[in-house]
C-alpha cells in the first residue's frame, strides 16, 4: 500500500505507523480528549538503540520528513527482569522471531516485566516525547485474544493478562504516555488561539 494511503481527510494529528492495532489503540484514547488521529500508513527507519526514546524520535523525525504534518509515532516495549530488561527496544523483533511462547520459556519463578511507550511528537516547530511504564509480570501461559505480548503480560494489581483486560486502554503504558501528549496538545492548541 502507497505510505499515506489511509490518511483522513479531517484529523489534528497524523500517527505514522504500519500497525494498525497501535493506531486504532492511540484513536480511541486520543477520541476521549478531543484529538482526532489519521493513520498515515508507513514503514519508517529503525535505528539500533538501547534506547527507546532515541528510537521514538528519530522515527517521528523521518515520519515528519516525509508528510510534512503534525505527527506522532509510538514505540514500546516489554523489559523483562529477569532477562536484563530484555526484549525493550527490540520487542518487535524478538516477538516476530520467539513469539510470546519463546519468552514464557526463558522464564522460571521470577516474571516481573514492564512495558513502556514513548510517544514522540513533531511539527514544524516542535519535536518532543511522552513517556508511559506500567509494571507487571508476565504470565505462565498464553491467555487472552489479543495482539503482541498483550497474552502474556499482567499489569500490576490485575489477576490477567492485557489481552483479557476489557478496558487495557484505561491503564496501559500506551495510555499513560497519550494523556502526557493529549494535555500537552491541548495546552498547545489554547495557547494558539490566544
Amino acid at each position: 500500500m502507497k505510505a499515506g494511503a489511509d490518511m483522513q481527510r479531517s484529523y489534528d494529528v497524523l500517527f505514522a505507523s504500519s500497525n494498525k492495532n497501535k493506531f486504532l489503540e492511540a484513536a480511541k484514547i486520543l477520541s476521549e480528549f478531543d484529538i482526532s488521529l489519521g493513520l498515515y500508513r508507513c514503514n519508517l527507519v529503525e535505528i539500533q538503540s538501547d534506547s527507546l526514546e532515541d528510537i521514538a524520535l528519530q522515527k517521528v523525525d523521518d515520519a515528519f520528513s516525509r508528510c510534512k504534518k503534525p505527527v506522532i509515532i509510538e514505540d514500546d516495549g516489554l523489559y523483562v527482569d529477569r532477562l536484563g530488561g530484555f526484549p525493550g527496544p527490540y520487542s518487535s523483533y524478538v516477538f516476530e522471531t520467539i513469539g510470546n511462547a519463546g519468552i514464557i520459556k526463558l522464564l522460571d519463578e521470577k516474571r516481573d516485566a514492564s512495558f513502556q511507550s514513548v510517544i514522540a511528537y513533531c511539527d514544524s516547530n516542535n519535536k518532543l516525547s511522552f513517556h508511559g511504564r506500567i509494571n507487571g509480570k508476565i504470565s505462565a501461559k498464553q491467555a487472552g485474544d489479543g495482539w503482541g505480548y498483550d497474552p502474556i503480560f499482567i499489569p500490576e494489581k490485575e489477576s490477567k493478562t492485557f489481552a483479557q483486560i476489557k478496558d487495557k486502554n484505561k491503564i496501559s503504558h500506551r495510555y499513560k504516555a497519550l494523556v502526557k501528549f493529549a494535555n500537552w496538545f491541548e495546552h498547545k492548541q489554547v495557547s494558539a488561539c490566544r
